[in-house]
């Protein structure tokens, strides 16, 4: 590290041990853009969530072929409490979030020590940018019966990034978007904030990039090393995308895409997630199917899967949760109208929608008719909380549905999740190891967290025998077998009885 580098550590850790005083020290005119003193460009990404904490490592890890880093990376969220948890935990070397990615935890910490990574909650810090990236949310009421945007959030955080941005530099939007977002809303917004400041339109570059943050195991290599779509609001948008992209994604192994227009790529992100919800839709009534006329639908996927070109097929399972799936399908939908003015009916994908919100009570249904028919007075122990296994993310989990319905029959649920302790849309502890299972008359294991699936079944129930209903192929053959033998009723959604 030479003398510049060992500057730009320091300014770099005083930001993030100083954010709330502000970035005073990085804003000084010989630290802005490309004559900051490391000689490396500044990222800002705007929005600490689940991608956005994630990206901010992934930036402060590109390196050189040489093994510097390529960036210095400023993280910035509100000044509010979910922003400060996640700012003072990125300052910490913390990751906000509860993850089993140990890569991403160890990249975390060797950015801290580097100094080339800090969060705050300056807007000021926009000015430092070579690159934004756009990590915040847009949402939908996808539950109502007239779904709209809520676009509110998502102007507001645009219109920050305009008031500060220096010219030249490259925003770029990793947010899932109605697909025109880009171009109609974005593009204007901007276009409003750099005119007050004297600035013409082009004096930023504009450029869309959906993220495929898969949070788990990989968490950090489904940025770094995943395919990438691309596009920009100009040409010499996309170019600097492109630049950008190369030093943060492994290109070699995973090429990136351009497309034609920002709307071209706005629109592939929708549509993958509308085709990986609706396929999930589609193998919820087959579920149905192969209880009914006891078929073990797992066996005969996994069979369909040796032939290509149905590799990707799905499997029935406990629901569909998590911010994207759950909403996307819906988005291309409300496009055609808000955005476009040319409204297009998509019956399937709003189908799928439904279908997938309601696929929990299907289990509570087995669930009940297991109990004897009625769930009064019953005692089930709900074994995973968070929307996928391995992730401690409880947004819009399909368990949530579960456990509102159950109570509303009169049931007790107590809810474990070995990542969640607390879950914040039911403002309710979660226990994270398993209790004892003396006393409840179910056990209902919902998300195939790698603990249940290592789970030693007998040991554990004991001399219990509580009903064993697995949601989403959590237990293997022997587990089930090993359960059964015991004398305990053991169901399985996608599986007949026997």
């Amino acid at each position: 590290m030479d003398a510049g580098e060992v500057d730009t550590a320091m300014d770099v850790n005083q930001a993030g041990d100083e954010a709330t005083a502000g970035l005073s020290s990085l804003l000084a005119p010989e630290h802005v853009g490309v004559d900051h003193p490391s000689g490396r460009p500044v990222v800002v990404v705007q929005g600490l969530g689940f991608v956005g904490a994630a990206m901010c490592v992934a930036a402060a890890t590109a390196a050189d072929r040489e093994g510097r880093p390529c960036f210095t990376v400023v993280g910035v969220d509100l000044d509010d409490g979910p922003g400060r948890h996640r700012i003072d935990s990125l300052n910490s070397g913390r990751f906000p979030f509860e993850t089993t990615d140990a890569e991403l935890i160890e990249a975390l910490s060797a950015a801290r020590e580097r100094g080339n990574l800090a969060a705050c909650a300056d807007e000021a810090a926009y000015a430092l940018a070579d690159v934004v990236v756009i990590d915040v949310p847009l949402d939908i009421d996808w539950r109502s019966e007239r779904p709209e945007l809520r676009l509110a959030g998502f102007e507001a955080a645009i219109r920050t990034v305009g008031r500060n941005v220096r010219p030249g530099a490259l925003v770029l939007l990793e947010t899932t978007v109605p697909p025109g977002t880009t171009e109609r809303i974005a593009v204007p917004l901007l276009a409003e904030e750099l005119a007050t400041r004297g600035l013409g339109e082009d004096s930023v570059l504009v450029a869309h990039s959906y993220e495929r943050v898969m949070p788990g195991a990989d968490y950090l290599h489904s940025i770094t090393h995943y395919w990438r779509v691309y596009a920009g609001h100009t040409d010499a948008a996309a170019k600097a995308a492109e630049a950008f992209l190369s030093q943060l994604v492994d290109v070699d192994a995973y090429p990136l895409t351009r497309l034609a227009s920002t709307r071209a790529s706005e629109t592939a992100k929708v549509l993958e997630n509308t085709f990986r919800a609706t396929t999930i839709a589609l193998m919820e009534e087959w579920g149905r199917f192969a209880e009914s006329i006891d078929v073990d639908l797992f066996e005969v996927v996994d069979a369909i899967r040796m032939r290509p070109t149905h590799a990707n097929i799905r499997s029935p399972g406990f629901g569909v949760g998590g911010y994207c799936l759950t909403k996307d399908p819906l988005f291309a939908g409300l496009a055609s109208e808000a955005v476009w003015g040319r409204p297009v009916e998509f019956p399937f994908s709003t189908a799928a929608v439904r279908t997938n919100d309601a696929a929990p009570l299907a289990s509570l249904d087995r669930v009940r008719e297991l109990l004897g028919g009625s769930l009064a007075g019953r005692r089930l122990l709900l074994a995973g909380v968070s929307y996928r296994q391995d992730v401690g993310d409880t947004r819009y989990s399909p368990s949530e549905t579960f456990v509102v319905a159950a109570e509303a029959e009169g049931a007790e649920v107590v809810c474990t999740d070995p990542l969640v302790d607390h879950w914040e849309e039911l403002d309710r502890p979660v226990l994270r190891d398993l209790p004892a299972v003396d006393g409840f008359d179910a056990v209902v294991f919902a998300v195939p967290h790698a603990d249940y699936r290592s789970l030693d079944l007998p040991a554990w129930l004991g001399d219990s025998r509580p009903v064993v209903f697995d949601g989403f192929s959590v237990l293997d053959a022997e587990q089930r077998a090993a359960a059964t033998a015991l004398g305990c009723s053991v169901a399985s959604i996608g599986r007949g009885a026997r």
